[in-house]
């Protein structure tokens, strides 16, 4: 039996206009961007094997687009479409944050980074660039590293405020292990980040910690200076 066997209601793509995106369940929603399935299984059960076996959405669409395509029943062709579907919510969310809106909804923000940052295994810090109107000139990852941290070198952030010609900046990092709990030394890297800004007029308007499904900010809980 194949999907177009289904009762209507019943398939995604109805069940999508008919019900509104948010009542079909991930492997739905996976089967949308797959458009076929293989042999002996539809689309639908498709997605389910993909989430069984990957454990969840989030691992599913965390493998690189060449490990996605190397598993039974992909491809390059459908790698391509969900990682395509992937870049497409990232950059959704960016557009409250590109120019020329201004950059006044803390959620929008906190959101923007997540996205970009909360899905990778080691720890990205990067850096929000800001015009004197709190527009975004450019967003950048700076620095990676293992599980365990990235570390931050000062000189080149000033050099990359510079080159922007950033009048403030917004730092993020990502807490590999899903806790956005600031630690000590995330506390002690802002404070010196913003005493090196500080002596070419840089402000640093807060930094963020991405974890899983949630963003702490710095600046919220009064440990910037």
């Amino acid at each position: 039996m194949t999907i177009l066997d289904w009762p209507s209601a019943e398939r995604p793509r109805e069940k999508l206009f008919a019900r509104g995106v948010g009542a079909l369940s991930d492997a739905e929603l996976i089967a949308i961007f797959l458009s076929s399935g293989r042999r002996g299984q539809t689309a639908v059960d498709l997605g389910r094997e993909l989430l069984a076996r990957d454990g969840g959405l989030k691992a599913l669409l965390e493998l690189e687009p060449a490990t996605l395509a190397a598993v039974p029943g992909l491809g390059t062709a459908k790698a391509s479409r969900l990682h395509a579907a992937l870049e497409l919510g990232r950059r959704y969310l960016a557009v409250d944050l590109e120019r020329p809106h201004s950059l006044t909804n803390p959620r929008a923000c906190a959101d923007f980074v997540r996205a970009k940052l909360a899905s990778y295994p080691y720890e990205v810090f990067a850096c929000l660039y800001l015009d004197n109107r709190n527009r975004m000139i450019a967003f950048e990852e700076l620095f990676r590293g293992s599980i365990n941290g990235a570390s931050v070198h000062l000189r080149e952030v000033v050099r990359r405020c510079l080159a922007h010609n950033a009048a403030a900046v917004i730092f993020a990092h990502n807490h590999p292990s899903g806790v956005a709990e600031p630690s000590q030394s995330d506390r002690e890297v802002t404070t010196e980040l913003q005493r090196a800004l500080r002596m070419i007029d840089v402000r640093v308007l807060d930094h963020l910690v991405v974890g899983t499904g949630t963003t702490t900010s710095l600046a919220q809980m009064g440990w910037l200076q």
